[in-house]
């Protein structure tokens, strides 16, 4: 599903940097697109496929596809089956089908419609010992019989070996075929089809290397170390040689080499011994609203919702003021370390103290979504929200027959009397709903019953630093073990009115190739914090001249070590707590510009890039492109915003002071509108990295190597 945002003079459409590299002849050539995630979703690996599928089915049109397993749910549930138009790839497959392996074609139901061909594994098991066999002879690659991710793998490559076999022999010289594979699983295809010399430009990219996941789950301290691993011996010890070796096997197989970051490629450099010729970062969607500031309006609505379920989650303790609360969440898979929530606790314990040591009335409300083992919802969460709508039907029952009261008395003329408005039924009724709202214990910390509670590493680390949800807390936690879904009769809102509804996602991932999660903050107007071992944080980093003052704050992870990493994450939390709500509406409008930058269809042109240089060294004599030509986007930047203050953590007051001001901070200079035209006008056109031409100034923010 595409995220909105809103079409408004913020937007910078229109003046990113023009692709000015050569056209490829789409029409002359056929574009294959395989990983194991094609209409099958495992992780993150799918979203990217998913969402580039549009731009790239309107650059290439029906000579676009896409590759992957087959599934029966899946097939039936997300492809529309039909039969392909171009009759060379029917007769390539009718070749593995007439031979006893079936091939399924059809439209995948996302936007854009892609072609997909997708392979029955099962249908070819039969022939898993022989192409073992193969793979041995071809590059002494032995695969275990117990490693089923893997066997399954290997059927799928040989299958699309076998398939571009036979259509490269029936379509000749040419249309030619550019195939690009996804991450190790797509990666035996890759090998089989450069060892039997079919003609065709290849690209794999790795979105994450194998060896690195595994290392980093086991709290390795992986950045300082990356020149000091023995490769072959840690992955040995991990029983995943096998794999790594496919991996690196297409990695040094393919034309054109990519990652999706750069601090990937550090890590893929040392892991796979090949430096990455093209970094391609990953994109979103973004769908333009037409109504403007309707991300704003969007913030407030899901807002309201989430102080909805506070005041039930809370019942009994809310002594504390929602429109001075701020809302904070990390989400993701449950990888405790990589993904930051133990560096994160650590933070909000200080920011706990911070906040209480300068008596600041400011709360905040933590919410963990990771997904862990639970049995069922907690019955004190599902009692709270249940008394908290016992209330509003009260209320709303009171209020009715005090308005028929009043209006009554009114028409006649008469001012009634308070004391005799309401009678001792009604006073009988409040009182019960105050009494039912009383509760002995503190509010849950986590919303579910949890299978392994004693070990679990969030709530082992609550108890450590004693964030139980008392009322002398400023920092109140709440852990949802479970994907949102707008069906659940606990709280019901999707991800998406989830994060809209909050003020900072905060994400200090240890280990983040890309990371989706900040991404899709900044496309809402959500400010966020990365760190700069993330993806997307060293891309911010490259292209954003102050991320700060765009609400992305980077905490150093990497040059650091990790007790100043959460002072430096705690001072960001406490900043952004001190900020008025006139500053906090000013820095989402910023963070919302950033959404042109995220999109597929300016970072779809690093997938072009790498294409057409895969062209050339397949096809030396038909494509042509200066090797040593850096591409042309390396070095845009956004600029730091004209407007006072420039970033809500240098404009602060010397202490403390709290969201009911914003109406007095008129003194603060802003314009939108004014604003946004300043950025436009002071967009640097791209240039490229190297020396700056004689009797030019170099402009702010450029680089000079």
């Amino acid at each position: 599903m595409p995220l909105s945002r809103s079409l408004s003079m913020t937007s910078l459409s229109g003046v990113l940097p023009a692709w000015e590299e050569d056209e490829l002849p789409v029409e002359d050539l056929l574009l294959f697109e395989v990983a194991w995630e094609v209409t099958n979703k495992v992780g993150g690996i799918y979203t990217v496929i998913q969402t580039k599928a549009k731009v790239t089915v309107d650059e290439w049109g029906e000579n676009f596809y896409m590759m992957g397993p087959y599934f029966e749910h899946n097939f039936k549930t997300q492809v529309e089956g039909c039969d392909p138009p171009n009759p060379a790839i029917r007769k390539a497959m009718d070749a593995l089908i007439h031979n006893g392996c079936q091939v399924h074609f059809g439209r995948w139901l996302i936007e854009g419609s892609p072609y997909v061909i997708l392979f029955d594994i099962g249908s070819a098991a039969w022939n898993l010992d022989r192409w073992k066999g193969d793979l041995w002879q071809t590059c002494n690659i032995g695969l275990p019989y117990h490693d089923r991710e893997a066997n399954d793998a290997l059927i799928l490559g040989s299958l699309i070996a076998w398939f571009f076999k036979e259509l490269t022999d029936n379509l000749g010289d040419k249309p030619n075929v550019i195939a690009h594979f996804h991450e190790w699983q797509a990666g035996p295809g890759l090998i089989l089809s450069r060892s039997r010399k079919i003609p065709m430009a290849t690209v794999f990219t790795t979105h994450a290397t194998l060896l690195g996941r595994y290392l980093c789950a086991g709290n390795a301290d992986f950045y300082n170390n990356l020149d000091k691993f023995d490769i072959d011996k840690e992955a040995g010890e991990r029983q995943i040689y096998h794999r790594y070796c496919l991996e690196r096997a297409a990695v040094h197989c393919a034309h054109v080499f990519t990652t999706v970051s750069q601090i990937t490629a550090v890590e893929a450099k040392h892991m796979l011994h090949r430096k990455p010729d093209v970094v391609t970062p990953n994109g979103l969607n973004v769908k333009k609203f037409s109504a403007m500031h309707e991300f704003q309006n969007l913030h407030s609505t899901s807002k309201a919702r989430l102080q909805e379920f506070v005041r039930g989650h809370f019942y009994g303790h809310l002594d504390f003021n929602l429109d001075k609360t701020l809302f904070f969440f990390i989400a993701g898979r449950y990888e405790f370390s990589n993904k930051g929530a133990d560096i994160f606790l650590e933070s909000l314990s200080r920011l706990n103290y911070l906040l209480r040591v300068h008596k600041n009335d400011m709360t905040v409300v933590v919410f963990f979504i990771m997904p862990a083992k639970t049995n069922n919802f907690n019955v004190e969460s599902l009692k709270g929200q249940a008394i908290r709508k016992q209330l509003w039907d009260t209320a709303h029952t009171v209020k009715e027959k005090f308005g028929k009261k009043l209006y009554d008395a009114l028409l006649k003329g008469q001012i009634p009397d308070m004391n005799t408005i309401l009678d001792r039924d009604d006073f009988t009724i409040m009182k019960r709903a105050i009494y039912a709202t009383q509760r002995h214990s503190l509010p849950p910390v986590t919303t579910h019953n949890m299978l392994d509670d004693s070990t679990d590493p969030i709530l082992s680390n609550v108890r450590r630093i004693g964030l139980f949800n008392s009322r002398n807390d400023r920092v109140k936690i709440i852990f949802h073990p479970e994907f949102l879904s707008s069906t659940s009769p606990l709280l019901p809102m999707d991800y998406e009115d989830f994060v809209r509804g909050c003020n900072l996602g905060v994400f200090p991932s240890y280990y983040e190739p890309w990371g989706y999660t900040p991404g899709e903050c900044s496309v809402m107007g959500i400010p966020s914090v990365t760190t700069n071992l993330s993806g997307f944080g060293c891309f911010m980093e490259e292209h954003v001249s102050d991320p700060a003052a765009y609400g992305i704050y980077i905490v150093d992870r990497r040059f650091r070590s990790a007790e100043e990493s959460c002072n430096q994450l705690t001072q960001f939390m406490f900043s952004f707590c001190q900020q008025s709500r006139r500053q906090r509406i000013i820095q989402r409008n910023r963070t919302e510009r950033l959404s042109d930058l995220l999109d597929w269809r300016y970072l779809g042109r690093f997938y072009v890039h790498a294409r057409h240089l895969a062209l050339s060294r397949a096809f030396p004599e038909k494509f042509k492109t200066d090797p040593m030509a850096p591409l042309k986007t390396e070095g845009f930047r956004y600029p730091r915003p004209y407007s006072v203050p420039p970033s809500p953590s240098a404009s602060l007051h010397s202490t403390p002071h709290h969201s009911d001001v914003e109406d007095d901070d008129d003194d603060e200079p802003y314009d939108e509108d004014e604003e946004a035209e300043r950025d436009r006008l002071n967009i640097k056109a791209p240039f490229v990295l190297g020396t700056v031409p004689e009797g030019k100034k170099k402009q702010p923010g450029e680089s000079g190597n």
